[in-house]
């Protein structure tokens, strides 16, 4: 994107200042590693390793080299490459939330456990949703055995979106599988090698630590030619400094050590520069998603991915009501416009209530509308001679009107903001409608696109096969550990 509307959150001094003071303690406090084979690796990239803490300090210079490393541009693959998506500079993009633990139920409202085929349905929907440029797992198949949770979320996903695709995988086992799923549904290991269509997220453990699951994640990905998304979720005041600053700070230095493992591993790999990081609310200790000030640290993310020349994804679009109520249109459009203004490149919240625990699908409708408008918000006003528009004003005239010009019949869709629930008419045309409001349209249109939608399907065959690979994922990850390792002994 260029041009456009933006939001300059710091000088250049003050984002350097930000830097200086991440290289400091990434040095001089380091970060906890608890992963034997990513202390190797440290260890051979010129970190300095305290085997017996496990404290990995690294040197400026290691830091900066990575950086360097990593790659500004990623091509996000779609299973149908018209929905493939470039992350590069200040564009920006849209994706759901996840993974939350319950949905509202699209007929009732009440609050239940996530299923599986609400992950599937969730990603029908996505799929359908022309703002959202990325399908992530919105809720986890928690009908299925935790053991096997990703390998089934990937299966649904897969399985229901041709957009590219975000799962967790939790850890190294579930992962090898999460990859036989996508192999499968592309045609082979090679196949997916040359055009990955999902990517990793991950998170270290604020604050300072990265342990196990999250060194293999990363560690696994980066081999393969996957993506890790390197996804702090620090909280001001609990898990990092009460002060923004000192919560960006202590972020950047998760993030960038992360951001190292995946450079020593293989030097110019693509990640990502991630961020969920918020408050922790003192006075009700709990950790608000709704918050300014989740925006805000997400506007701060984007701007030092941008410092970096790393591709952001950060969070934007979440909420604390319970319900798709004002409170939640007044939360998502708040915490998703400033990234948005700040150029991150992709956004993730939309369809969650309740802090990121509660998909409601009237919700991820309306999202679908409000991230449209943010759309076309940072698209800015475009200054040409075509739409400064001084001849068509010449031709008009004092006493003409410009609702019959050609130049209005040629631009209304392109100039205008368009959207399809959001309802501008007078009160009686909208009576006569049924007088409805925005949750119950979004509500019924939710039902509609799941019973009429239809995603680009995969041969029978191909089902047949990845079914086949759950099941066999699911007999071993299943398996209690110490028994596993016997049977590999």
């Amino acid at each position: 994107m260029s041009g456009g509307f933006s939001v300059n959150l710091f000088t250049d001094d003050e984002i350097n200042e930000i830097h200086l003071a991440t290289l400091e303690v990434m040095g001089k406090t380091g970060l906890f590693v608890e992963d034997e084979e990513a202390l190797a690796i440290f260890d051979g990239g010129r970190a300095n390793i305290n085997r017996e803490s496990r404290i990995v300090k690294f040197p400026p210079y290691v830091v900066e080299d990575a950086i360097r490393s990593a790659p500004p541009k990623i091509l996000l693959y779609g299973r149908n490459p018209r929905h493939d998506f470039l992350v590069e500079g200040n564009r920006v993009g849209f994706t759901n939330f996840g993974e939350g633990i319950f949905v509202n139920d699209l007929s009732t409202g009440e609050q239940r456990s996530s299923t599986k085929q609400h992950t599937a349905d969730a990603a029908h929907l996505v799929d359908y949703l022309e703002n959202f440029d990325i399908c992530q797992r919105a809720v986890g198949a928690r009908d299925k055995p935790p053991e096997a949770l990703p390998v089934h979320n990937a299966e649904a996903v897969l399985t229901h979106t041709s957009k590219p695709c975000v799962i967790g995988p939790v850890d190294r086992e579930p992962l090898k599988w999460v990859i036989e799923v996508a192999a499968a549904v592309v045609g082979g290991k090679e196949r997916l090698k040359e055009r990955p269509i999902l990517s990793f997220n991950t998170c270290p453990t604020s604050p300072l630590r990265l342990l196990g699951p999250f060194c293999r994640i990363v560690i696994d990905a980066v081999r393969f030619g996957i993506t890790p998304n390197i996804l702090s979720m620090a909280m001001a005041g609990a898990s990092a400094p009460v002060s923004l600053a000192g919560a960006i700070v202590l972020q950047n230095a998760e993030v960038l050590g992360g951001i190292v493992l995946s450079q020593l591993v293989r030097k110019g790999a693509s990640v990502l520069y991630g961020s969920t990081t918020t408050i922790m609310d003192l006075k009700i200790t709990t950790s608000p998603m709704g918050c300014p000030e989740i925006g805000m640290v997400s506007a701060a993310a984007a701007k030092l991915a941008q410092y970096y020349g790393i591709p952001s994804w950060v969070a934007g679009g979440w909420g604390d009501s319970k319900l798709p109520d004002a409170q939640a249109g007044h939360e998502k459009t708040l915490t998703a416009l400033l990234p948005a203004l700040a150029g991150a490149n992709i956004i993730y919240g939309s369809g969650s209530l309740e802090m990121g625990i509660t998909l409601d699908w009237a919700q991820l409708v309306m999202d679908n509308e409000f991230v449209g408008m943010i759309k076309h918000v940072v698209k800015g006003i475009p200054v040409t001679d075509e739409t400064l528009a001084a001849d068509v004003i010449h031709e008009v005239g004092p006493f003409g009107d410009f609702i019959s010009h050609e130049h209005t019949r040629k631009h209304m869709k392109t100039m205008q903001s368009q959207p399809k629930l959001i309802d501008r008419r007078r009160r009686d045309f909208w009576q006569q409608m049924g007088g409805t409001d925005l949750a119950q349209r979004a509500r019924e249109e939710a039902k509609y696109i799941l019973k009429t939608h239809k995603p680009d399907p995969l041969p029978p065959e191909v089902l047949s096969s990845i079914r086949s690979i759950v099941e066999a994922a699911e007999a071993e990850l299943c398996v209690p550990k110490e028994r596993r390792r016997r049977k590999r002994g």
